[in-house]
């Protein structure tokens, strides 16, 4: 049976999470796996629609971006996110990629959203570490 791995893309910042969606979107097909993709306004929402969805995939991949603002909104949101996300996986023993930037400024961001060179995007690594978990299922 084919595995289904369902991306959750927080759109917030749309160019860096158009870049994560395609890269993960092409590891995942390249892998034989089918996928699915639903957006949500920002990183804060994906965990409910993770948690809709837990009983439908294999698996998960977790993307989107937050960038360090001037108040303490970064840390509760980065921290209240990925909390939901580990516990959504331990509690469904489902593997979900986080492919979630926590980045100081835009261009951080730009950065390690994408390949270049020789280095893979966050994207491609939340996706591979999805199905590298799946392999032991």
């Amino acid at each position: 049976m084919k595995k289904k791995i369902l991306i959750v893309n927080a759109i917030y910042y749309k160019k860096i999470s158009s870049s994560l969606s395609s890269e993960a979107k092409s590891c995942l097909v390249d892998a034989g796996v089918m996928c699915s993709e639903i957006t949500v306004p920002g990183v804060f929402e994906i965990p409910v629609i993770i948690s809709k969805n837990i009983k439908k995939y294999d698996g998960f991949v977790a993307l989107g971006c937050v960038i360090k603002g001037e108040t303490p909104h970064f840390d509760f949101i980065s921290k209240s996110t990925i909390d939901a996300i580990m516990k959504l996986s331990i509690e469904y023993k489902k593997p979900v990629g986080n492919g979630i930037l926590t980045c100081l400024n835009v261009s951080q961001a730009n950065t390690r959203s994408s390949t270049s060179g020789s280095k893979r995007g966050k994207g491609i690594e939340a996706a591979e570490a999805v199905l590298e978990v799946l392999k032991s299922f």
